[in-house]
């Protein structure tokens, strides 16, 4: 009798990070917001997810004592999930090192956490799944061998010291849990990332390999005499009977939980010159970057989710689930790297590997991972939700998974294209040979993104950032689709059959407007009206524009997308009306207002003009009344992509975070490019009129501080004074 495979499943887990540094905790459940909505849980719900990774995490628990516990909040959200019908894989530590009265070098460890593992049984005996501690090898890298997390450790004893005390630690937990739900299950978890080198650093490259496997090997009792690295941990101060402890493989995980990020995989090399400072390292032997393997020519099949799969079920034949499946980028590079795992796991599932579920991690998103935790600057990275608004709001990885969830399949226009890991302008050092770059070479479009206003700011800006993100579009020009021509967009449409129109065509010339009123209502009224008509009857998301010009700066603070229109120029008549005409043909459509634009790739903007000024020696008069909040154009854009694959519709408020008087960024700007500021006589104002803009849905986009940041950082031409007055003249 043949046996039916089963379907690979789709589990979802929450980033809950409990991480110590020096004497400061910070808990992700806190930072993500989920520890104040208990609604979230009906979130996961409505995606299909029957299985989640959930937190019941000791430092949140019995943070100040261990016989002194706090269970309402845990009681909630469980019985929440219970009632939901999702069954939770139980976490007690993730990336921690205990609570305050311990730490990884602590000898009372192991007995101290198997104690809170028999409680939270205890308490919930329906839970049959359990992580007592998540990538134990990584967590003793982060807090023995490299120093970020406590107890900060820098060398070999104190990370294998940590590793050992971890994976005793899970052991006795194990233990403690089924004495009270004998047919509980270890889902143990850890990063398999391989490291990869030149001829030179094999040594170093297979000794770390070999490392990765430590806290399984232990686990599976196979660090017995023979074992490469039982000598290494002896010679660091682990006894014999320490690992004896593990021989009789109590500790062997019922699944292997196999977290794999796109940097988890390094390649190693001595040629310094070949890559930037900031990854130089060594062994104190060799000196040598540190890389990431998928920015090196590789072959394919030795790198990325399904090799790591397929090795780790080839060394321990025991059923395996992708734990974590997450990347901090944008969101169609983000469902990119879903599907690549979702589809590698499918493949060695066919195959006939157990392979049993892909999570999808970080839910709602992650805060400050850029930095491993180390630092405080509030860098959110989405997951299925994206929780910067009142509510959290499905992401187009929400829509991902919840198909996933349901039918085991995913389709959208961005996957027609490789993830940036597998293009070929990844490398750092392309290679010559013919074939891997046709391999990597553009494709024709086939579902591209049609863009308008070829000749202006915005569109040229999304074409750019297309390229950059991988994403097929078609960028027109007036004579290629008039906007306001029914005819014409119509035509346009029928030939390139894009799945999404971003209309950033549009009248400009704030000032020219009272002289050229038909012009300008042409273009930015009946325009938006013509292409948002022609999209809905297509059934097609579309992006229009208007613009903080369609308030009159009257209300004394920032404008929120609720607030009632009122113009006082023209030009924001014609943007008013076009939001009004865009609603009414096409509800779905998504209308972004915004300000002010700067960037890096046109000399056409306030900064630029601000500089150019300066820098020849003429004093500048900006505007003395207007307070604006000004928009970054590759912020501007990114968001905007972001939100049209997230389906959003409406008005949306996107500008940098903050807002400034003309006068005071023009002085904001000549600071940061180091240039003397001078002001014509009567640029002093009152500031009456503030168009500023803020957002109730979400203010998704950095601050203006960032935004000026990465301005100077990102321009293409140098801000020095000989560029300026070379442009002056």
């Amino acid at each position: 009798m043949m046996l039916k495979i089963q379907p690979l499943e789709l589990w979802g887990g929450l980033e809950c990070t409990v991480v110590r540094a020096g004497d400061e905790f910070r808990d992700q459940i806190v930072d993500t917001g989920h520890h104040h909505r208990p609604a979230d849980l009906d979130a996961i719900a409505a995606l299909g997810i029957k299985t989640l990774r959930y937190p019941t995490v000791w430092e949140t628990i019995a943070p100040e004592h261990p016989d002194i516990c706090r269970w309402d909040w845990h009681d909630e959200r469980l019985d929440r999930l219970r009632r939901l019908g999702i069954s939770p894989i139980a976490g007690l530590v993730h990336h921690g090192s205990g609570p305050r009265y311990t730490n990884l070098l602590d000898p009372a460890f192991p007995e101290l956490l198997a104690r809170h593992a028999e409680r939270v049984a205890a308490r919930y005996p329906w839970i049959d799944r359990f992580t007592p501690v998540n990538e134990p090898l990584t967590t003793a890298r982060f807090s023995g061998l490299y120093g970020h997390w406590y107890p900060h450790g820098r060398d070999l004893p104190t990370f294998l010291r940590a590793l050992v005390t971890e994976c005793r630690a899970t052991v006795l937990a194990m233990r403690a849990i089924r004495r009270v739900t004998p047919s509980a299950q270890l889902v143990q978890t850890e990063d398999l990332g391989k490291t990869f080198s030149t001829p030179l650093l094999r040594y170093q490259a297979d000794r770390e390999s070999e490392r990765r496997w430590l806290s399984f090997d232990l686990l599976f009792g196979h660090v017995d005499r023979f074992h490469p690295w039982r000598k290494i941990l002896v010679e660091n101060g682990i006894r014999e009977d320490e690992l004896d402890f593990f021989l009789d493989g109590d500790g062997a995980p019922d699944l292997i939980g196999i977290n794999h990020y796109l940097t988890s995989e390094r390649y190693l090399d001595e040629r310094l010159e070949r890559y930037p400072a900031c990854l130089h390292g060594g062994n104190g032997r060799h000196v040598y970057a540190d890389v990431e393997a998928v920015r090196i020519d590789l072959p394919p099949d030795q790198i990325g989710p399904k090799a790591r799969l397929s090795e780790a079920w080839e060394r321990y034949q025991r059923p395996i689930a992708v734990t974590e499946a997450h990347h901090g980028c944008t969101r169609e590079e983000q469902v990119r790297w879903l599907m690549e795992v979702w589809n590698a796991a499918q493949e060695l599932k066919a195959a006939g590997q157990d392979i049993r579920a892909v999570t999808v991690w970080s839910l709602f998103g992650a805060v400050d991972w850029n930095s491993l935790l180390t630092a405080r600057n509030g860098f959110y990275e989405p997951g299925a939700f994206d929780i910067r608004g009142p509510q959290p709001r499905r992401t187009l990885i929400g829509t991902a998974a919840a198909s996933l969830a349901r039918t085991g399949t995913f389709s959208y226009p961005a996957l027609d294209r490789q993830g940036w890991w597998r293009r070929h302008e990844r490398y750092y050092h392309p290679p010559r040979r013919a074939s891997a770059v046709r391999a990597s070479a553009f494709k024709a479009p086939r579902r591209p993104l049609l863009i308008t206003g070829a000749t202006g700011t915005l569109g040229t800006a999304f074409a750019r950032i297309c390229a950059l993100r991988g994403l097929d579009y078609v960028l027109l020009a007036r004579g290629e689709m008039d906007i306001a021509n029914p005819v014409s967009v119509g035509g346009a449409l029928a030939h390139h059959r894009p799945w999404a129109v971003v209309n950033a065509a549009g009248y400009v010339r704030v000032a020219d407007a009272h002289r050229e009123r038909d012009l300008c209502f042409r273009a930015n009224a009946t325009g938006a009206e013509v292409v948002a008509r022609a999209c809905a009857r297509l059934g097609l998301p579309t992006i229009a524009f208007s613009s903080d010009r369609v308030f009159d700066g009257r209300v004394g603070r920032a404008y929120r997308e609720s607030d009632p229109v009122a113009p006082a120029c023209v030009y924001g008549e014609s943007k008013a009306e076009a939001e009004r005409r865009v609603a009414a043909v096409h509800p779905q459509a998504l209308v972004i207002r915004t300000s002010a634009f700067f960037g890096p790739w046109d000399r056409f903007n306030f900064v630029h003009q601000v500089l150019r000024d300066l820098a020849a020696g003429r004093p500048i008069a900006p505007d003395p009344d207007g307070v604006v909040s000004p928009t970054y154009v590759p912020d501007l854009v990114h968001a905007a992509l972001d939100l049209l694959m997230d389906g959003e519709q409406g008005i949306w408020h996107l500008t940098n975070q903050g807002m400034t008087s003309w006068c005071e960024l023009a002085e904001r700007v000549a600071a940061g490019a180091g240039l003397p500021w001078r002001t014509k006589p009567g640029t002093v104002g009152t500031l009456e009129r503030n168009t500023a803009l803020s957002s109730e849905r979400g203010s998704i986009l950095p601050t203006l501080e960032s935004a000026l940041s990465r301005y100077f950082q990102d321009c293409e031409v140098e801000w020095r004074a000989e560029t300026f007055l070379e442009a002056a003249e």
